[in-house]
């Protein structure tokens, strides 16, 4: 089974990524971007076939190790 985790900085959170490549965007003109988040997408393969089995473990996994969950959010994906 596989597992999809995507992490984004939480709103209010500042992030120099993201605005270093709106600015990036913008010197290579592209216009009218006016903000940009920049997070990661982390691809898991699961041994475990129960579809809610994964999705808890995976979830664990966030709140342990995958996501700083104190200015970071994650979204679960279960294929």
């Amino acid at each position: 089974m596989k597992a999809r985790v995507q992490v984004m900085l939480k709103q209010g959170v500042l992030d120099p990524q993201g605005e270093a490549v709106r600015h990036a965007l913008e010197t290579l003109g592209f216009d009218g971007v006016e903000s940009v988040r920049q997070g990661k997408v982390i691809e898991l393969e699961l041994a475990e076939t129960d579809a809610g089995k994964a999705e808890a473990t995976v979830t664990d996994m966030c709140e342990k190790l995958l996501a700083n969950t104190v200015i970071e959010s994650y979204a679960v994906e279960i294929a």
